[in-house]
């Protein structure tokens, strides 16, 4: 049996929710986020697909096993991609896999906390206008994680790039991050790690960017979404988990100040050319080196380091022109043994 790619897939029903969980090599996160789903779901109504992005490591076998022996055939699908064509690619692959009302895409890094799927959806029957809904994302001690954030742009890269207390509260109102609500706020975007997306957001402005590999295609997608006329609603009502870095390596390498993938590059240029062309690009380079350039002077006069990936500058620049073209993708097909 196999996924086509047309949107929508045409199967003898439509579910309510459809949760698509990316597995790339992290089966036990994936075994461990599926058992927090576990009486939250209807399987008369609910879905939850786990999508093997290409792993190569048998991780799709040992995610099929622990279906089967945890007995979760009757609520969970397993789909093997074929090809790692990256997040937005991975999550296209489970969308199109099932047609329902709503998407719950879902990180691999994430346990779910009981009641937050009815909550969720209790927030969309109560916010027609919300085409996106997030949760309130936190770490396992329930401490809140920034899940409310602004578009990117000229003052934010400077802000990036300075790291500078002073420049982020001179120009505080374009911080991409909006800090935590304690109560429901209409936002720019959510993270990914946890959104649930209605089918109208889809079908009017098609699916995720596969351009993206990874990152910044959350911000892009909302970002398109709110043009064509739907709000973005986060609702700290809904407790989800979020154990950053996880499912990704990125965030430590950031932090640790080592150099960053050219996939986060590729897809920075992406997103910046896409909210205003090369020009826009231009811009927020140039911001983010200025940002940069007080962040040295800084170095150099108060001996402070510069918590600036490594060849950042470099690589900021240098993918100008670049543009992530994921794999042409083989034909994706349904877990041997596990049922629809």
């Amino acid at each position: 049996m196999t996924a086509d790619d047309s949107w929508p897939h045409h199967r003898d029903r439509t579910r309510r929710l459809a949760v698509v969980i990316l597995n790339y090599k992290t089966p036990k996160l994936v075994r461990d986020c599926l058992a927090t789903l576990q009486g939250q779901l209807d399987p008369a109504r609910d879905v939850a697909i786990v999508v093997d992005n290409d792993s190569g490591d048998g991780s799709d076998d040992v995610i099929e096993s622990e279906i089967a022996e945890q007995g979760w055939s009757d609520w969970v699908r397993l789909v093997r991609s074929g090809v790692n064509g990256g997040f937005s690619a991975g999550n296209n692959v489970g969308i199109k896999a099932e047609r329902a009302d709503f998407y719950l895409l879902l990180n691999s890094d994430t346990l779910v906390r009981t009641g937050t799927i009815e909550e969720m959806l209790r927030a969309a029957e109560q916010n027609q206008s919300a085409g996106l809904i997030g949760p309130r994302l936190e770490w396992p001690d329930g401490e809140p994680q920034n899940s409310c954030f602004r578009d990117m742009g000229v003052f934010s890269e400077l802000i990036a790039g300075a790291q500078s207390g002073p420049i982020t509260k001179l120009f505080a109102k374009h911080d991409v991050t909006m800090g935590v609500f304690e109560d429901p706020t209409r936002v720019e975007w959510v993270s990914f790690a946890c959104v649930l997306i209605r089918r109208s957001v889809i079908d009017r402005i098609g699916l995720m960017d596969e351009g993206f590999f990874m990152y910044f295609e959350d911000a892009e997608y909302c970002r398109r979404a709110r043009r064509a006329g739907f709000e973005v609603l986060y609702w700290p009502e809904a407790h989800v988990v979020h154990l950053r870095g996880g499912s990704s390596p990125v965030k430590s390498a950031a932090a640790a100040r080592k150099r960053l993938p050219a996939y986060f590059y590729a897809s920075r240029s992406r997103y910046f050319s896409g909210a205003g062309g090369r020009l826009n690009l231009v811009l927020v380079n140039i911001a983010w080196t200025l940002g940069w350039l007080v962040a040295l002077g800084r170095r150099v006069v108060q001996g402070r380091r510069i918590g600036t990936p490594e060849r950042a500058l470099r690589d900021n620049w240098t993918a100008f022109w670049s543009s992530h073209k994921p794999k042409r993708s083989r034909r994706s097909t349904v877990g041997r043994g596990v049922q629809a």
